[in-house]
């Protein structure tokens, strides 16, 4: 047990943070551990000074927080509820005491406490409430709220168990659940006061009130109750402090008294169990039907309270909904809280008697949508059948929206019945689909894309009808990172040295990095800039030392791909890379070549069958080459396992080449493009999503673009894309294939990995990795010819950390606040 060196302990605990000295510090912590964790802070784990820790900073963050909440009341403003149903938060330890200032006092109080900051940080879970890019964005965003003084809340799920746990065994992915609460969050706050029935099943009833008024009303439902679940999120050196509302399911009942007095002991606490199955996991598999039930679900179950809480809070003040939408801005992060929008519809008709047209127009102005996916199977769609049974009144008013829309689109186009079908809410076939992206677009008055070529492909392609049925309704908002966690604290080598440059201005003030340009020619600089480099692929070299007991050369160039898996994102055209590299290592030994360590990292869905077997294929490959004598440290391949947002602290900012080489067209934006940027990397990638305005900001010398551009793609499928021709004509592919093919990465079961090898000659390759293969590896050569010059790539660095303005999720903050919720800054004094 750690042993925490004896000084007399503190009891004033309620001590705040305004006087900020090292040692009041000190005295926070140690009372917290004698007072709120009932331990000798002389014989405190690291654990409990973790808590401790938290509890002293969490403190502060209250006083903050309850300012924030009544400065919002004082002065009335209008307020931003950003709905996500993925928030991936990470760590909030660091992040808290950079935003409040407080990281050096923090670091010198734990030091003469006898504990290590850096040490105490690892010890915290990861919040691993999201899947990839969505819900670290939303991170992102709350972050940027605080920061900006935008009155704002995030509301979402408060998953029991996030993103699964992944271990590799035997090459393989193997998902462990994630209890990421085992032993409590010490920055959450439990609000039983805030607890919401949520309805499901039932029936409608009509009625007709002593007025003569047709009525709808939902009964004989299974109602679940929703708990309020905070987190307070501080802005950068500023007082205000927003709020994520995390929502929990409970039962109505604990359990049944009958059940319970007959002995039946499980039954009695059956319903129970059900009930709170809602907010137990992240993404249930929705291949079984009850997997599909659970995730519609969970939909509803948080829109449902958070559209209670709205109207709580917004009742306060006044009962009159013309001013709804001056007063409140919904926003959905992707169709997932898409059924706020007829649960919307159904408080205001049928609770409070708001008229149909009126209460639609107070919907629209009130509800905006981000569209996040230009993949056709990645539109959400429900059953009809299934929401009819779990949401009766809901899809009545969805199939009212849908009739009313439909009519506006005969009156405008006459006789385009294939427009009708195209538009409408409703999908026919087999099984009738409610179309939920449709649903947000049509009760929204802003629908915005992530990414320049991402929101003129929605408008051009994917809803090009619903474009020129709402002309002025679509928009661009390019995403963004919080450079707060994603330089400051994640590289604070690299941000002291920016900082001892040009000040700390670029902090809040991203575009403040081009004061760096001027420096990018001066050898001390560039020296030193190395120097930061270095010294982060040292901490990531002793990171995989220590996981995958593979010792890397910190002189390689470290190439990384490090992202959620999917046959979009072409893991496997780097895979393929990886494998010429080696065979022509092997074919002539004695040549110079740049070394390389290729590391990966990621998770296939569970029942992502292809993903899983190219993470597979990329330890199989990886086993080969690590044990090759004739390769050496020329080349390494690395699968880091249970890739995470603190795990990616560690990567970005030792990365010298960031591989963002999607297919064109299929990638709505990216975001960890620009994390890699903004620490220096290179970018070898394709025209797709932000890599686009990547290239535009940093000049097409300082960066490496391969590949067929999104129309390229397009006319090569129109023309029929042979993906045989490729194989047959390039030598290196057919080779790297038939050695996938045929078990040489796999001798004891050859072909494991043949159906990989189907899916791009026999089955169509539907991402183009064949077509980009040639000119992929081209642009390679360039890359390793230019890492060779370790001057001319340091200045390169620079010029893409200084070019990384545009990319800061303030920006793109201010542009939502502006032009679509029109939410003005409320200081907090």
């Amino acid at each position: 047990m750690d042993q925490m060196k004896k000084e007399p302990v503190c009891e004033e605990k309620e001590m705040g943070m305004e006087e900020n000295g090292v040692e009041s510090l000190k005295k926070l912590i140690k009372g917290h551990i004698l007072s709120t964790l009932a331990k000798d802070p002389t014989r405190a784990s690291k654990y409990d000074v973790y808590n401790a820790v938290a509890y002293a900073i969490r403190d502060d963050l209250i006083k903050r927080w309850i300012k924030t909440q009544d400065t919002y009341y004082n002065m009335d403003a209008k307020r931003v509820y950003y709905l996500s149903l993925e928030f991936l938060t990470g760590r909030t330890l660091g992040n808290s005491l950079i935003n409040m200032g407080l990281f050096e006092k923090c670091y010198q109080a734990l030091h003469e406490l006898g504990h290590d900051l850096e040490e105490i940080r690892e010890i915290e879970w990861d919040a691993g409430l999201g899947n990839g890019g969505l819900g670290r964005l939303a991170a992102c965003f709350l972050d940027s709220l605080a920061t900006l003084e935008i009155p704002s809340y995030g509301y979402g799920i408060h998953y029991e168990y996030g993103i699964f746990h992944q271990r590799i065994e035997g090459g393989a992915q193997v998902e462990i659940p994630d209890n990421w609460l085992r032993y409590g969050n010490p920055w959450e706050f439990v609000r039983p006061e805030y607890l919401y029935p949520v309805q499901f099943y039932g029936k409608v009833n009509q009625i007709t009130t002593q007025d003569g008024v047709l009525k709808n009303e939902w009964v004989d439902t299974e109602d679940v109750m929703a708990v309020a679940c905070d987190t307070p999120v501080p802005g950068y050196m500023n007082n205000h402090v927003i709020n994520m509302r995390l929502w929990a399911a409970r039962s109505t009942e604990e359990f049944d008294l009958k059940f319970f007095n007959e002995g039946e002991y499980i039954q009695a606490v059956e319903n129970k169990m059900m009930s709170e199955s809602i907010s137990k996991v992240l993404y249930p598999s929705d291949h079984m039907e009850e997997g599909r039930e659970l995730r519609l679900k969970q939909q509803y179950f948080f829109v449902a309270a958070t559209l209670q809480d709205i109207l709580r809070r917004f009742t306060k003040l006044r009962i009159d909904f013309d001013n709804f939408p001056k007063k409140i801005a919904i926003h959905l992060n992707d169709t997932h809280p898409a059924l706020a929008i007829p649960e919307f519809m159904r408080i205001l008709v049928d609770n409070e008697g708001v008229d149909w047209d009126k209460a639609w127009q107070v919907t629209m102005d009130t509800f905006a949508y981000t569209n996040h996916t230009l993949l056709p199977e990645a539109l959400e769609k429900w059953p009809v059948s299934l929401l009819g049974r779990l949401l009766p009144r809901h899809l009545q008013i969805i199939y009212e929206i849908n009739h009313r829309f439909l009519q506006q689109v005969a009156r405008s186009s006459p006789g385009d019945l294939e427009k009708i079908g195209r538009v409408s809410l409703i999908e026919e076939g087999e099984e009738k689909m409610v179309r939920m992206a449709h649903l947000a677009i049509i009760g929204s008055h802003s629908v915005n894309g992530v990414s320049q070529l991402h929101s003129d492909l929605l408008q051009t392609n994917v809803f090009k009808d619903f474009h020129e049925i709402f002309p002025g309704r679509f928009n661009n908002k390019t995403n963004g990172i919080t450079p707060r966690r994603w330089l400051k604290k994640c590289n604070p080598g690299l941000a002291d040295l920016i900082t001892k440059q040009i000040g700390e201005g670029w902090v809040t003030n991203l575009d403040e990095l081009k004061k760096l340009i001027p420096l990018a020619g001066e050898p001390d600089f560039l020296t030193d800039w190395r120097a930061a480099k270095q010294k982060n692929k040292e901490r990531l070299s002793q990171f995989i030392q220590k996981r995958n007991g593979i010792e890397v050369h910190t002189g390689s160039m470290f190439d990384v791909q490090v992202k959620r898996m999917h046959e979009y994102k072409r893991q496997l055209l780097n895979v393929l890379h990886v494998v010429t590299l080696y065979n022509r290592i092997k074919a002539d030994p004695g040549k110079n070549f740049t070394p390389r360590t290729v590391i990966f990292g990621g998770k296939a869905a569970p029942g992502y069958w292809m993903a899983k077997l190219i993470i597979k294929l990329i330890n199989s490959v990886a086993d080969t080459i690590n044990n090759d004598k004739d390769v050496g440290n020329r080349l390494k391949v690395v699968f880091l396992a249970n890739y995470r947002v603190s795990m990616a602290e560690k990567i970005i900012p030792a990365a010298d080449l960031s591989e963002q080489i999607s297919t064109a067209g299929m990638e709505a934006s990216g975001t960890g493009n620009m994390k890699f940027a903004l620490n220096g990397a290179m970018t070898i990638g394709t025209l797709d999503g932000a890599n686009i305005e990547i290239g535009e900001e940093v000049g097409d010398e300082n960066i490496f673009i391969f590949g067929l551009k999104a129309q390229e793609v397009v006319e090569l499928k129109e023309r029929g894309y042979r993906p045989r021709d490729y194989y047959d004509e390039n030598p290196e592919l057919q080779k790297a294939l038939n050695m996938i093919a045929y078990g040489y990465f796999s001798p004891f079961d050859p072909s494991l990995f043949q159906p990989i090898v189907d899916s791009l000659l026999e089955h169509g390759d539907t991402f183009m990795l064949l077509a980009d293969y040639g000119s992929y590896i081209e642009c390679q050569e360039r890359v390793s010819a230019a890492f060779q010059d370790q001057a001319h790539w340091t200045k390169m660095s620079i010029l893409n950390t200084a070019s990384m303005g545009k990319f800061s999720s303030d920006r793109t903050i201010k542009q939502y606040a502006e032009e679509i919720w029109g939410a003005k800054q409320v200081h907090v004094e």
